[in-house]
């Protein structure tokens, strides 16, 4: 025997078991805990030691543990239905033997254990109070997605071009279902009082051309909001953009850093665009009707997986008979709906070699530029002139700026 390992994995069970141990005891300051610190420590020691003797010791003293967890609850079932302890109890045994073969999974493990068990009341106030039924459906609804479909679907390619992936089609809607929720959640964790920019960012991640018209609409029906609306509009392209870069980054990684100072300067541009309109109005707003209480809309990531299936085979069989620019063409066009398809189709396109690096960098350029060419023309449309001319001027210096960068670059 290593006796060196042994006892170093004797103090981690020690030590766990004492990290459990406080935080229970901690939790019944005003009862008594069935198992406090050294009834957890002794625990641990006694599952490191066991599993030194064998796995027949083990498994008697996991008997006995998970015994006398049973005979306590029974006891105290009445005043506290609950079974935290008893399980704390059993699992402080089973990483107390853990230890010994283990040690930085069993005191990684323990923490996690301690932190559950510490955070009882924030977790209860989270899944009571805070989350909705439609949130928690949505949260499910993606797990779903990113655990049940995801892996089932093939990762060869279905058309005669061989573009047609859906493992990596299905990953890209994973993507923004992931990346409506987290936006949504850090909104709803924000608070309203922050104003209409913060919920206008958040907002661009489902859908930046639904922010631009819906703010519009706001800043038509109430003027004296035109600057503020505005720079929540110019926010919600800049999370638009950021997607559009997430979307490069899971389907060619290559091609994303081609475009890295591209997309920086157009954000920065972005971002003073909005700085500027919020230094004419510093109104705190209520959030727009726009931003849904549901994280996202199966409908919505049905349809993106639909779009970018289909503009991936239209692009590509565009290349086979146009070559190069007939792909661009196509992309351009379905950029003026879809932002990320029209991305997504490019990125395709690049990783399997169907467009050479430059063509692909211009492609998403194209598609950049003529998304947001039509959003401009929509906060004409919707939000009147100045509205038009915040937004509009704030696009249009982006692919100017851009341009610029990819002429010189």
């Amino acid at each position: 025997m290593d006796w060196d390992e042994a006892l170093r994995g004797l103090v981690t069970a020690l030590g766990l078991g004492m990290l459990i141990g406080v935080v229970r005891e901690r939790a019944h300051l005003l009862t008594v805990a069935k198992a406090g610190t050294r009834t957890h420590a002794l625990i641990a020691l006694l599952g490191a030691v066991t599993w030194g003797l064998g796995s027949w010791a083990f498994v008697a003293a996991l008997l006995a543990i998970g015994a006398l967890a049973v005979i306590g609850y029974l006891k105290t079932s009445d005043a506290d239905p609950g079974m935290t302890g008893e399980v704390a109890i059993v699992l402080t045994f089973v990483l107390g033997g853990l230890a010994r073969d283990q040690r930085v999974l069993a005191s990684a493990l323990g923490v996690v254990v301690a932190i559950l068990l510490y955070v009882k009341k924030p977790l209860q106030h989270l899944t009571r109070e805070l989350i909705t039924d439609h949130e928690l459906e949505d949260a499910l609804m993606l797990a779903a997605a990113a655990v049940v479909v995801w892996p089932l679907l093939p990762q060869q390619p279905l058309d005669p071009w061989g573009v047609l992936d859906l493992h990596m089609v299905w990953r890209l809607v994973v993507l923004v279902m992931a990346v409506g929720m987290i936006g949504h959640i850090a909104q709803r964790a924000a608070g309203a009082q922050l104003g209409l920019p913060i919920a206008g960012f958040f907002s661009g991640f489902v859908s930046s051309t639904l922010a631009v018209a819906s703010f519009g609409m706001q800043a038509k029906e109430a003027p004296v909001l035109t600057a503020v609306t505005s720079a929540g509009a110019l926010l919600a392209n800049l999370a638009s953009l950021l997607l559009m870069a997430a979307v490069l980054f899971a389907a060619a990684p290559e091609l994303l850093n081609d475009m890295l100072i591209v997309l920086a300067v157009s954000a920065g541009v972005l971002i003073v665009a909005a700085l500027l309109c919020l230094l004419k109005d510093g109104h705190r707003v209520v959030l727009p009707e726009a931003v849904s209480a549901r994280a996202f809309k199966l409908t919505h990531a049905i349809s993106i997986a639909a779009i970018i299936a289909l503009v991936i085979v239209m692009t590509a069989g565009l290349r086979e008979f146009l070559g190069e620019a007939g792909a661009l063409i196509s992309a351009g066009l379905v950029a003026l709906v879809e932002l990320q398809a029209a991305a997504a189709s490019i990125a395709q396109l690049s990783s399997t070699g169907g467009l050479e690096p430059q063509a692909a960098q211009w492609g998403v350029w194209i598609v950049l530029a003529s998304a947001s060419l039509a959003k401009a023309v929509l906060a004409f449309v919707s939000g009147g002139r100045l509205y038009g001319l915040y937004v509009g001027g704030g696009l249009i210096a982006m692919i100017m700026a851009s341009i610029l960068v990819m002429i010189l670059q």
